[in-house]
């Protein structure tokens, strides 16, 4: 992908943390990055092209990011609350596929598909550490709607007060296969 798809798809990533889907046009995407409008159309036609290609690098980073984590190791249920805070204590604050999933029924499809597939790219790598699909589904239901909360109340201890709930009653609340891979 060249530099100038790159740098648009940057901007995008940026109005769709903040402002989801409908949260952004060609216009201030052009605006942003300090280009004509017709250049972000040259490299995405239309607004499901650019979202859907944002999600789709952003569920691939992730995934290599979190890749390169479950090689060292650690405990997946901490590796996941983690990057999660990660992300609420960053300058965009919610996951775009987090934004995203939650107006999923009123996406396009082919960018409702892409944050599908973000989500269970997730579930599948939390599965292959261990945890069963109800406890990846919980992990992340509790990380994530702690993100949420925590953006809306503008206080990332809400976030920190979940996880540490989370991790008080762990045992019961996050399954584990008892045929994890290895």
């Amino acid at each position: 992908m060249s530099e100038i798809a790159n740098t648009i798809m940057d901007a995008a990533e940026k109005r769709i943390r903040k402002a989801g889907f409908n949260g952004f046009s060609f216009r201030e995407i052009a605006s942003d990055v300090g280009i004509k409008s017709s250049s972000v159309h040259y490299h995405f036609p239309t607004k499901e092209k650019l979202a859907a290609a944002v999600i789709r690098r952003y569920t691939e980073d992730v995934s290599n990011h979190m890749d390169e984590r479950i090689l060292s190791g650690p405990d997946p249920v901490r590796m996941w609350t983690t990057a999660f805070r990660t992300t609420i204590h960053s300058a965009e604050k919610m996951c775009p596929c987090s934004v995203l999933g939650a107006t999923a029924y009123d996406l396009p499809e082919e960018v409702a598909e892409a944050v599908q597939g973000f989500f269970k790219m997730c579930r599948d790598k939390m599965i292959s550490q261990g945890l069963t699909a109800e406890g990846a589904d919980f992990l992340m239901a509790t990380a994530i709607g702690a993100q949420v909360i925590s953006v809306a109340l503008r206080d990332t201890t809400t976030y920190d007060h979940a996880i540490a709930e989370l991790m008080r009653v762990r045992g019961d609340a996050v399954p584990v296969s008892h045929h994890a891979a290895a």
